[in-house]
């Protein structure tokens, strides 16, 4: 086959025919970019050394399933998803795995979109990079935690090492923020 394959191609390699040169060029492509991603919410290089390995096994293994008729996710998207979730059990410790996976299936099961996804959606004219540039950056980190990660307070908290009440504290302050900013 000449050329560079599709992730898609890439991840269908993997988990069909367990192809170790597939894995092999979605580590070389993606583990740099997830290094870095995590490097910048966790200080510890070791635990995301760990963690990034830990995303990549559990590619390999096929315990994470990559959707592939899910049109929105795409493959560094995923890897994020994996990586972000093994972060933060990593930052618990393993006796809160259980905890976690409860949390993250009520967060898959809502029903109704969170105020930052309201507030976020509501916005279709105005400067939201602006302002968001505008708020300091303890805001910002809960702000992409939660927002745009998706991560729930108790896991945001985990990983920006606050804890959950100054969270939802740091959410309102950003949402308020934001809306005097986009008003």
């Amino acid at each position: 086959m000449s050329g560079t394959r599709s992730d898609g191609d890439l991840l269908r390699a993997i988990a069909a025919d367990r192809d170790r040169r597939a894995f092999e060029e979605l580590y070389r492509r993606y583990a740099p970019w997830l290094t870095a991603r995590l490097r910048g919410r966790c200080a510890d290089p070791a635990t995301v050394d760990d963690v990034v390995q830990e995303t990549f096994l559990a590619v390999w293994r096929g315990k994470a399933r990559y959707r592939e008729e899910a049109a929105a996710q795409d493959a560094a998207g995923w890897l994020w998803r994996i990586g972000s979730r093994r972060l933060i059990d990593a930052l618990r410790g393993d006796g809160a795995r259980g905890r976690m996976r409860q949390a993250l299936a009520r967060l898959r099961h809502r029903d109704e979109a969170s105020a930052e996804e309201r507030v976020l959606a509501g916005v279709e004219h105005g400067d939201l990079a602006g302002a968001l540039t505008r708020l300091s950056p303890e805001l910002r980190a809960v702000l992409q935690a939660t927002v745009v990660d998706g991560l729930t307070t108790r896991e945001a908290a985990v990983l920006l090492g606050i804890p959950p009440g100054t969270v939802k504290t740091r959410a309102l302050r950003a949402r308020k923020q934001l809306r005097e900013a986009l008003a």
